[in-house]
C-alpha cells in the first residue's frame, strides 16, 4: 500500500470506503483526541497515548480501540482481533448503514475516559524468550542458513514468527505459514515490519 502522510491521503487511497471513513473520522474528531498518522493509518491519541485507530480493508472498515478490553460493549459491537490479542478490540462495518453514530461516539468517549483513568494493558513480552514451535524448529534444524538468519533476528521478531506459526490451528495452515515466512527470515525482516514504518 502507498505510504500516506495525512488522513486525507489515507481516505483517498481507500476510496471504496471514503464516505464511511469520513463518518467515523468526524465522530472521533468531536472529542479532544489528537489526530495523526502512525503505522500508515489514522491514529487518535490522548497525551501521547494511542487510544483509537481508523482503518479500511478490502471488505470492511472500522475503528480499533487499543485498550478496548476495558470497554463495557453494551451494544455488542466489539470483536477481538485475534485469540492472542489481550487489549485490542475492533468495531467492524461493511457499509455506512451499520454505523450507529451515537453508539460509536459513546464507545469513543468511554475509551478516552478509560485512558484518562490509566486503564491500559502494557505489553509483557519484553525479555521473554521465544518458544519455537516444533514445525519451525524442524526447519531450523535441517537448514543452516535458516537457523543463522533466525538467530540473527531480534527476540521480538523471533517471537512474532513463533506466535504466527503457533496460532495456526490446522497443520496445513502451519505449513503454508512456514513457506510464507522462510524468505522473510532469510532476508532478516520481521513478520510485521511493513506495518511499522511510521
Amino acid at each position: 500500500m502507498k505510504k500516506v502522510s495525512t488522513v486525507e491521503e489515507y481516505i483517498e487511497v481507500h476510496h471504496h470506503f471514503a464516505d464511511e471513513l469520513e463518518i467515523l473520522r468526524n465522530i472521533i474528531l468531536k472529542t479532544d483526541l489528537e489526530e495523526t498518522i502512525k503505522w500508515n493509518a489514522p491514529l487518535y491519541a490522548w497525551e501521547g497515548k494511542n487510544v483509537i485507530g481508523l482503518g479500511a480493508f478490502k471488505h470492511h472498515f472500522g475503528i480499533w480501540f487499543f485498550n478496548g478490553v476495558f470497554l463495557k460493549d453494551d451494544c455488542n459491537l466489539l470483536e477481538q482481533a485475534q485469540e492472542t490479542t489481550k487489549a485490542l478490540r475492533q468495531m467492524r462495518f461493511e457499509s455506512s448503514n451499520e454505523i450507529n453514530k451515537d453508539a460509536v461516539l459513546s464507545y469513543v468517549k468511554e475509551a478516552i475516559n478509560n485512558q484518562k483513568e490509566g486503564k491500559e494493558i502494557l505489553p509483557d513480552k519484553k525479555g521473554k524468550t521465544a518458544i519455537i514451535p516444533k514445525e519451525l524448529l524442524g526447519y531450523l534444524q535441517t537448514d543452516q542458513a535458516m537457523k543463522l538468519a533466525f538467530n540473527a533476528l531480534t527476540p521480538g521478531k523471533q517471537r512474532e514468527y513463533c506466535d504466527y506459526i503457533e496460532s495456526a490451528k490446522r497443520e496445513t495452515t502451519k505449513v503454508t505459514r512456514l513457506e510464507k515466512i522462510k524468505p522473510m527470515i532469510l532476508k532478516g525482516v520481521g513478520l510485521h515490519d511493513k506495518y511499522k514504518n511510521c
